[in-house]
């Protein structure tokens, strides 16, 4: 949900798992500088004339929340974590095509099932020690591990039945069919240092900020709520090098510190993302290069299936047809969004329009809920704070008044409301961001970054256990198996109907995400359709 990110994260986030932050802080901060030096302010790195080495990127959504990369969803760690640490293989930001990280090299037959890697030469931690085989095992070891749910857990068991070391530089997967869709899941298989996460308070120390890895940047300092410090990892030897000295990332995720920090003739940054929609023109007169894309990011609702009425399908169904998404997409988004037709959005190459697609109609919403026996409905609308959300919420509110449901805004920090979740606290309805493109763009991905039996959203909104919900996890299953792909994608779109059928969690609208540079002082970027920034292939401009 990113944070525009969802996922056990939040679901999207699996999130937020420790507490006392600010006395975190300063332990992660100390330790990481035993490892590397580099600037533990949050005073402008790059904020100078064109051609500075280093950079400051404005980052539109928290960076408080999980950092293990298994796990996390978040849109600030996810985007810092591809900087931080290396897959097997990693996916081009943009292309989505995969590229040999820490392998040499990709499979060579995406429909074998064993797939065997040899580690690059020479890849070492961030602390000087080699990576080896062992730390790949271990890492899968605890992708598959079915005692201790991870995110990565809903991206790989279905389809990969093993890990196991050949040689210290040399690993085997055996895969348990077909899946050629696995070599681009490779890059969510984040490789982790056995020797640093696996000793005691291994996990929770990563998982609180303290990231170690094999990438392109080492981490030199984390605040959390306030900013998180790279320098350039000398020792990498990989296929995207770092192009900057440091880079500063703050996290602002109210919108008009984020705007106002890359405007100006004295901006403090050089690139920011979640660039507001009112903003665009604005930041494009000043010289500032504005794009985005349009694709999964969305705002959805979830429902508590635990707390009545809302186990009653008519009453969720209600709740979105009395949503005017057109007064949203202009109110809210000043026209940048499109109304949910599926699950999927339009761009992804397996969408069809779902066979319930919930346009405005206030007239119906009242039918259903008077045919559900519901009335003086009261609803508090658990929301988190990211700006284009907030933009939103008001809309949400005037329409389910209409239909006489009296609706309270409760808008949150996005950690707070995740947090609320992961401790299984009551609630009923909830509306944030979230784009499962952050993982990946294929459907299979996509739907089971929401739904499965193990799912944290799916456990979010307690329905694993319903009927409809174990035998839409039995269609889910047979369509990751279909071998012939035109019937894997009509399994797919059948499915996606019994997701929009339902609506236990399902987008409003889809929307597109925009970000802002300077490029007299940074090139190479690439705007993505998903949270967060990608900077290795970015550069200093020329000056």
């Amino acid at each position: 949900m990113s944070d525009a990110t969802p996922g056990r994260a939040l679901h999207r986030r699996s999130f937020l798992k420790y507490t006392g932050a600010f006395g975190a802080a300063t332990a992660i901060t100390t330790s990481l500088s035993a490892c590397s030096s580099g600037p533990e302010s949050t005073n402008d790195t790059g904020g100078g004339g064109g051609g500075s080495k280093d950079v400051t990127a404005v980052i539109g959504y928290g960076n408080d929340q999980s950092w293990d990369p298994l796990k996390t969803a978040s849109a600030f760690s996810m985007a810092a974590n591809h900087h931080i640490f290396e897959g097997l293989c990693d996916n081009d930001p943009i292309s989505r095509k995969p590229y040999a990280a820490l392998a040499t090299a990709i499979p060579a037959d995406p429909q074998a099932t064993t797939w065997r890697f040899t580690l690059r030469e020479g890849a070492k931690w961030h602390d000087g020690q080699p990576v080896t085989a062992d730390d790949v095992v271990f890492t899968y070891d605890k992708i598959l591990d079915t005692s201790s749910y991870t995110l990565a857990q809903g991206f790989f068991a279905s389809w990969l039945k093993s890990v196991k070391k050949v040689d210290a530089k040399t690993v085997e997967l055996t895969l348990k069919f077909p899946f050629p869709d696995g070599t681009a899941r490779l890059t969510l298989g984040k490789i982790l240092p056995k020797h640093i996460v696996g000793k005691s308070g291994g996990w929770e120390t990563l998982d609180a900020g303290k990231a170690i890895g094999s990438g392109p940047y080492k981490q030199t300092a984390h605040h959390p709520k306030s900013n998180t410090t790279f320098a350039a990892n000398p020792d990498y030897n990989g296929p995207r090098k770092a192009n900057f000295d440091t880079m500063n990332w703050l996290a602002i995720v109210d919108a008009a510190p984020r705007v106002a920090k890359i405007s100006g003739n004295s901006a403090g940054a050089q690139i920011a993302d979640n660039i507001p929609y009112p903003n665009i023109e604005q930041l494009q007169k000043s010289g500032l290069t504005v794009e985005g894309g349009a694709g999964m990011n969305h705002i959805f609702l979830l429902f508590n299936t635990a707390h009545k009425p809302f186990d009653d399908v008519r009453v969720r169904q209600a709740l979105f047809y009395a949503i005017d998404t057109e007064k949203m997409i202009q109110a809210g988004l000043r026209g940048h969004g499109k109304a949910a037709q599926s699950f999927l959005d339009r761009q992804n190459p397996t969408f069809r329009k779902a066979k319930t697609v919930y346009t405005y109609d206030p007239d119906k919403a009242k039918q259903l809920l008077a045919r559900a026996g519901v009335k003086n409905l009261k609803v508090n609308l658990l929301a988190g704070n990211v700006s284009w959300i907030v933009d939103c919420l008001p809309t949400i509110k005037a329409s389910w008044d209409a239909v006489g449901v009296k609706t309270t805004l409760d808008p949150q920090e996005t950690s707070a409301v995740f947090s609320k979740l992961d401790q299984k606290k009551d609630f009923q309805v909830v509306a944030s961001a979230s784009n499962p493109n952050q993982f990946g763009i294929d459907a299979d991905l996509i739907m089971r970054y929401n739904y499965s039996p193990t799912n944290t959203w799916t456990g979010y909104a307690r329905w694993q256990s319903n009927s409809t919900a174990k035998a839409l996890f039995k269609q889910m299953d047979q369509a990751t198996r279909e071998s012939d792909p035109a019937k894997k994608k009509k399994m797919t779109q059948d499915y996606i109907d019994v997701v929009a059928e339902n609506a236990v969690i399902y987008p409003i609208v889809h929307t597109e995400l925009m970000t802002a540079w300077d490029p007299k002082k940074i090139t190479g970027v690439r705007a993505q359709s998903y949270p967060g920034i990608n900077l290795l292939q970015a550069k200093p401009a020329a000056g």
